[in-house]
């Protein structure tokens, strides 16, 4: 490990640390080897999806979901197929973007590529749980695309049941496949702007901005309001606001 030194323009120090050159040679060598060292974030390639096209013969998707955390909101899962001929540039984790980034990419995937979404509604995802509901709506994503895939690449560690073509699950996908990064950033544009347009009918909840996340400020908001009929009552920070919330008052003590 390198250790730094932080000097000030008045510092005596930093005059001597200058009048003696600066690094030397042994300074220097070890800063590059630490910088060498650093880890570098990769960018999505299409190498997994010219893989399985080469085995499959024929289109490869894929499938990525946005919202399996929040209190508030459907979960959205898209499927996009690229065309090999027309992938836009700047494609990667729509965590890592920004949502001005997003929305830019998010036009030229819909304009260059086939996709599909499917939206898993929050009464599905308190009967049946959200991580059925995600699976569900990765099968319904996929059925809805209207070119069929051959096979899909599946973001994460866990693909649906009898799931309609061959898939494969990779794990941090939406950094590795451009098919699973593309799925990221529609499934999250697609999310954040159901959210918006929730927002505007339901104000105290800052939706706007929080998206349905579990925030301090959406926290207050439901303790001082109350939930509504979007919010995930089968999620445990929801379970227990409504548990308070109905509790009758506890009884004092007489004089």
């Amino acid at each position: 490990m390198v250790q730094s030194k932080v000097f000030h323009s008045d510092d005596p120090s930093w005059r001597e640390w200058v009048a003696n050159g600066g690094l030397n040679d042994e300074d220097s060598a070890a800063m590059a080897t630490a910088l060498a060292s650093k880890p570098v974030k990769a960018l999505p390639t299409y190498d997994l999806e010219l893989e399985l096209m080469d085995v499959f013969h024929g289109p490869v998707v894929g499938i990525d979901e946005a919202g399996r955390g929040p209190w508030a909101g459907p979960v959205v899962v898209a499927a996009v197929i690229l065309n090999p001929d027309r992938i836009p540039e700047g494609l990667n984790d729509s965590k890592v973007l920004t949502a001005e980034a997003r929305e830019d990419r998010y036009a030229e995937i819909m304009a260059t590529s086939c996709v599909s979404v499917a939206i898993g509604n929050v009464r599905r995802i308190d009967r049946i749980n959200i991580l059925q509901a995600t699976l569900w709506g990765m099968r319904a994503a996929y059925r809805g695309l209207q070119t069929p895939a051959a096979a899909a690449l599946i973001d994460g560690n866990i693909a649906p049941r009898r799931f309609p073509c061959k898939a494969r699950t990779v794990v941090g996908g939406d950094g590795r496949s451009l098919s699973i990064a593309a799925a990221s950033i529609v499934a999250k544009v697609t999310r954040d702007r159901m959210m918006v347009k929730l927002a505007r009918r339901y104000r105290r909840y800052g939706w706007e901005s929080n998206k349905g996340y579990g925030t301090p400020e959406h926290a207050r908001a439901i303790k001082a309001h109350g939930v509504c009929t979007h919010h995930r009552r089968s999620f445990s920070p929801i379970e227990l606001a409504l548990q308070l919330l109905t509790a009758p008052p506890a009884e004092t003590a007489p004089d």
